[in-house]
């Protein structure tokens, strides 16, 4: 009967990529939403279930930090894992909402680039999330983590350059203000991805 109440092993691991695949796909489906200007209540309702998704697994992760005793890092990294992945999916789903909510739903270039970009980054976090598994994966994850933050750098200079080009074409107030935002939050999409890529350095750093 003792045995009843000793923790079962959770694996963290599993849940982590469950949880980044949940981020890979809102990054998919935004991407294939703004190049197709398909920014309906279908595509909106198909992002928020997979961010629905990625806060289920979340809650899951922190849930079974909280009953288990040994743990495959730093109490502190896993929650700050799955806190920043979460981020990622959530953030999308608001770009995706906020562009219904201000009816920008013709096909913008400059959008359909970030999304690119993004799922790229995104794609990159995956990598590097799955490859914590073991320290065999140690350069590959590395190899993640740089282009994820090269895409970050890509990122601060598309946004810079699409409101220069913004400001000084866009005659309506309301338009500049709209699109303003959303470049902005697309390119904080890169900035999560970069702050999940610091995390994954971090449990590197103390595992070696």
């Amino acid at each position: 009967m003792i045995f009843k109440f000793i923790p079962k092993e959770f694996n963290f691991f599993e849940l982590f990529e469950k949880q980044v695949g949940y981020a890979v796909d809102a990054a998919v489906c935004f991407k294939d939403m703004v190049s197709k200007g398909n920014v309906n209540e279908a595509s909106l309702q198909k992002i928020r279930d997979i961010e629905h998704q990625g806060d289920d697994a979340a809650h899951t992760i922190l849930d079974q930090l909280n009953k288990t005793f040994i743990t495959p890092f730093d109490r502190e990294d896993i929650h700050a894992l799955a806190k920043e992945l979460d981020d990622i999916t959530d953030m999308i789903n608001t770009i995706a909402s906020r562009l219904n909510v201000y009816k920008l739903t013709s096909i913008d270039k400059n959008l359909v680039e970030f999304a690119s970009v993004i799922e790229d980054s995104v794609r990159g976090v995956a990598c590097a999330v799955k490859g914590l598994r073991g320290r065999k994966h140690c350069a590959s994850v590395a190899e993640s983590c740089i282009e994820i933050n090269r895409l970050e750098n890509v990122g601060d200079t598309m946004r810079d350059t699409m409101l220069a080009a913004l400001f000084e074409k866009e005659k309506d107030p309301i338009a500049v203000i709209k699109w303003k935002e959303i470049y902005q939050d697309a390119e904080t999409v890169l900035d999560i991805c970069e702050d999940v890529a610091h995390v994954v350095e971090t449990i590197l750093v103390k595992q070696a």
